[in-house]
Order: structure tokens, then sequence, then C-alpha cells
């Protein structure tokens, strides 16, 4: 399992969004400017969002973009799902299945524990709102402080 560029973006996006109070806007420059993403990949990681229903856009001196529904009720499942497709690809699923040859698909012991990881995955992802992603990720930095190595005596 490995996720891209663009639902890591992504949902650093969506923190951006839900860090101010909903249903308030922000545009793509000021979150590409504070998260240092390029324009053109923020405006098209936010299309992908609107299509799935997760952020809608609006036109206008106060336009912008923002969340459809509070932050509270949007889960890192839900933004997995629309920037990637599934939080889990198992290739054994009956769509995928059409595109891959596998010669011992009906004698196959594996299918079970791919299943069950894409379950675990998408119930452990439910779990986790957008709200609770955006305290952690839009928290500013605790400023580490290290203190020289003590000396002993010699």
């Amino acid at each position: 399992m490995r996720f891209t560029t663009k639902t890591e973006y992504g949902v650093i996006c969506l923190a951006h969004i839900a860090a101010k109070a909903w249903p308030d806007s922000v545009t793509v420059k000021e979150i590409a400017e504070h998260e240092g993403f390029s324009t053109t990949f923020t405006e098209k990681i936010l299309q992908g969002l609107r299509r799935a229903g997760i952020v809608t856009s609006q036109q206008g001196n106060k336009g912008g973009w923002m969340l459809t529904r509070p932050p509270a009720e949007i889960n890192l499942k839900d933004i997995v799902e629309a920037l990637e497709g599934s939080t889990f690809e198992v290739f054994c699923a009956p769509k995928r299945r059409k595109n891959i040859v596998c010669t011992h698909f009906s004698l196959c012991k594996l299918k079970p524990i791919w299943y069950k990881t894409q379950k675990t995955l998408d119930e452990l992802y439910q779990g986790i709102t957008l709200e609770a992603i955006a305290e952690d990720v839009m928290r500013p930095a605790a400023k580490l402080e290290f203190a020289p190595p003590s000396r002993g005596r010699s």
C-alpha cells in the first residue's frame, strides 16, 4: 500500500481549509503559498476533491474553496477514496481481476488476507476525521530545545 503525493498534499490542503471556521473559504494561492505547493497541482487536487463532493468552490471577491460539510463529518477514508480510488487495492476484486491474468484464482489462499487488509484500513480510516487531522497538521510545531550533553568530571 502506497499513497501518492496527490493524496498526501490533498490531506494537507483539506487540513488547511478545515483550520478555518466552517464554511469559510480559502484560495488556492493561499494554500499553495502556505504549504509550498504549486498552484497548478493544488488546483488539480482540489478539483478531484470537488468531484468527490468533499469541497466546493465559489467565484468572486470572497471566493475560494470550502468544505461541503463540517470537518468532523469528513474522514480519511473519504479523502483517500476520492484521490486514490480505494484505501487498499485488492487485485482479486471482480472489477480489477478482469485486467490481470491469475492462473490460480480459485485456489488462492491469499484472497481473504487482502480483503481483510482492505476492511481493516477502511475501518481505521473511517475513524480518523478531518477535524482531528487539521488539529494535528495545522498546530504549530513545538519548538524543540536540546540541552548540551553533560560532561562528566574526569
